[in-house]
C-alpha cells in the first residue's frame, strides 16, 4: 500500500524509522516532508497528507510530531479525514475497530522502534467493524456536511 506520510521536526526522526518499518512491512511509504530537524509549523506538512487522504488518493496516512496532537487536530479538519492519535498498540486497534480512522497520528517524541512497530502492525492488521459503528462514524460525517451547506 502506498502510506503517505509527514512530520514536523520534532518528530522527523521517529518519521524516518517509521519509513523504513514501513517498507519492512511491504508498504511505499511516499513522504512530504520535513526533511530535517530544523524547526518548522506542523501544519504546513499535515495538510499534505490530509488533503491526499481526504480527496481520497490514498486510503491511509501518517503524521507525526512531537505530541501527534497538532497534526492529528490540524487533520481532522478535513471532511473525509478520521485523524487518530495513537500512543499504543490498544489504542491503534481500537480507532481502527470503532472509528475506522485513516490518519495515524503519533507522538515522536514517546515512541521507540518497537512501540512503533507494535502500532504500525496493530493499524495494519485491524479491520473496521461496522455496525454500530458505522452509525457513528456516519454521524461524525454529517456533522460535516451540515457545515458546508
Amino acid at each position: 500500500m502506498i502510506i503517505p506520510i509527514a512530520s514536523d521536526h520534532a518528530g522527523f526522526e521517529a518519521k524516518e524509522l517509521t519509513k523504513k518499518i514501513l517498507e519492512e512491512m511491504g508498504h511505499m511509504p511516499v513522504d512530504f516532508g520535513t526533511h530535517s530537524s530544523d524547526s518548522v509549523d506542523y501544519p504546513d506538512y499535515a495538510i499534505q497528507v490530509a488533503d491526499k487522504v481526504n480527496k481520497q488518493e490514498h486510503d491511509q496516512g501518517i503524521l507525526i510530531c512531537g505530541s501527534g496532537q497538532g497534526m492529528c487536530m490540524t487533520a481532522n479538519k478535513y471532511p473525509n479525514v478520521r485523524g487518530a492519535l495513537v500512543y499504543d498498540k490498544h489504542s491503534a486497534v481500537l480507532t481502527r475497530q470503532h472509528n475506522n480512522a485513516n490518519v495515524l497520528c503519533l507522538p515522536g517524541r514517546n515512541l521507540d522502534r518497537a512501540q512503533i512497530e507494535e502500532i504500525l502492525n496493530a493499524w495494519f492488521e485491524t479491520e473496521f467493524e461496522g455496525g454500530r459503528h458505522k452509525r457513528r462514524v456516519d454521524k461524525i460525517r454529517s456533522l460535516t456536511d451540515k457545515k458546508q451547506n
